[in-house]
């Protein structure tokens, strides 16, 4: 069995035993095991179990919204070698802004023979490399991109390799953009954060491999950035160079969008399956994601009302009768997915016990699954809403409902009893 295969079974298995516990499958589910389980289901759950993906993603349903034309990786392997997107022709340059200079001793450059090459980097990961758990979302996208297990060694080693002296406030760093200037993306960071691992937050790594394996093109090899809190505007793929600076303000390409740079990663609820028609009175299956942010998730809950009877002066329905989900526990040791070895979480990986066992749950900056059951209902059309409470007790979309900051709007599902 694929490990995809086998962790979407164990996925459907733990919320089965919800809909058990919620006395929706028959006692005669339990009588064969694990083997046709699946069968003996009431209908009307098979699609609702059905779409719950592994906790982490496979290496090849990681969405993409690379950007670049042509995009990186879809160039020849040929002209990637030449441009210095390979293990083997991948060379860092760590600098001084010219215009707002950190004093440093040992800059990294090219024309020196002095560039972080690969083997250098890995070399370094013999006694630095950290990996940790990490949701990758785009800001202004609700769905998120992958979770996935991401490896490399902390930019912060790297940058002290150059030793700096003085007036050193913020890192900007880009990647490969075809070497066209107007194609060129760039993010920032305050020295701070970089050189600091603050909040308990995993450290800023320059990351090589993602689940286990080297990182393709595709998810921004031979080396990105990762920041843990953050949305993936600030993890830049194919990275190729690192700018230190007296300058105290961002730098970043998607200021220019009227995006507020500096939102770490908010807790929101999404559906995943609830049927679009169902007959009048029937109990009803709902499943759906959270994504879980720099707050912390408490709670999902959810919200059923007929169609257009929402009150007019409520924008975020903090009144209305919301009930408690379920949040789904976390996969069991060898049961993770996503391409990962043996389907099991690399030791000393932040965040999880020498088990493989979460630390927390649910962890931040990770994606869960929760599931409903909701009452049966009168013959009608009505509208789902859900959404998160932080640990904080804030319900979604608080406490940063604005758009450009990152999505948290709640979510509007219309389905129809008959």
């Amino acid at each position: 069995m694929r490990d995809s295969d086998r962790f979407l079974r164990d996925h459907l298995l733990v919320t089965r035993r919800f809909f058990v516990r919620a006395g929706i499958v028959g006692v005669a589910a339990f009588g064969g095991g694990v083997r046709g389980w699946a069968d003996s289901l009431e209908p009307e759950l098979n699609d609702a179990v059905a779409r719950l993906e592994s906790f982490m993603t496979p290496l090849d349903k990681f969405r993409d919204v690379s950007r670049g034309s042509p995009v990186p990786h879809s160039l020849s392997e040929e002209k990637r070698s030449e441009v210095g997107l390979t293990r083997e022709t991948w060379r860092l340059e760590v600098t001084a802004d010219q215009d707002h200079p950190t004093r440093i001793k040992q800059p990294m450059t090219n024309s020196s023979g002095t560039a972080l090459d690969f083997p250098a980097l890995m070399k370094l990961a013999e006694t630095h490399a950290v990996r940790f758990a990490k949701v990758m979302t785009c800001l202004n996208i609700g769905c998120p991109l992958g979770t996935g297990i991401w490896e490399g060694v902390p930019l912060k080693v790297v940058i002290w390799k150059t030793q700096p002296v003085e007036n050193f406030r913020r890192v900007f760093y880009y990647g490969y953009h075809n070497n066209e200037p107007k194609q060129m993306f760039r993010s920032s960071l305050p020295a701070g954060r970089v050189l600091e691992d603050v909040y308990d937050l995993p450290p800023v790594i320059l990351c090589y491999k993602l689940n286990g394996a080297w990182l393709t093109p595709e998810r921004g090899g031979p080396v990105r950035v990762v920041v843990p809190e953050s949305y993936g505007f600030k993890s830049i793929k194919w990275l190729s160079h690192i700018v230190l600076t007296n300058l105290a303000v961002a730098n970043d390409t998607y200021i220019e969008g009227n995006n507020d740079v500096d939102s770490p990663l908010k807790t929101f609820a999404a559906t995943l399956s609830v049927p679009p028609s169902i007959a009048a009175n029937q109990r009803i299956p709902v499943t759906g994601y959270a994504q879980v942010g720099i707050s912390g998730l408490r709670k999902v809950q959810v919200w059923v009302c007929r169609k257009g009877a929402e009150p007019t002066d409520d924008p975020y329905f903090v009144t209305a009768e919301w009930s408690d989900a379920t949040i789904l526990p976390a996969p069991e040791s060898g049961k993770w997915g996503g391409d990962l070895p043996d389907s099991t979480i690399p030791a000393d990986t932040l965040g999880f016990d020498n088990e493989g066992r979460p630390k927390t749950w649910p962890m931040r900056f990770s994606k869960v699954h929760w599931a409903v059951i909701l009452d049966g209902l009168p013959a009608g059309e009505y509208t789902l809403r859900s959404r998160t409470v932080d640990e904080k007790g804030q319900a979604q979309p608080m406490p940063r409902p604005f758009r450009k900051s990152g999505h948290a709007e709640i979510e509007t599902v219309g389905f129809v009893v008959k």
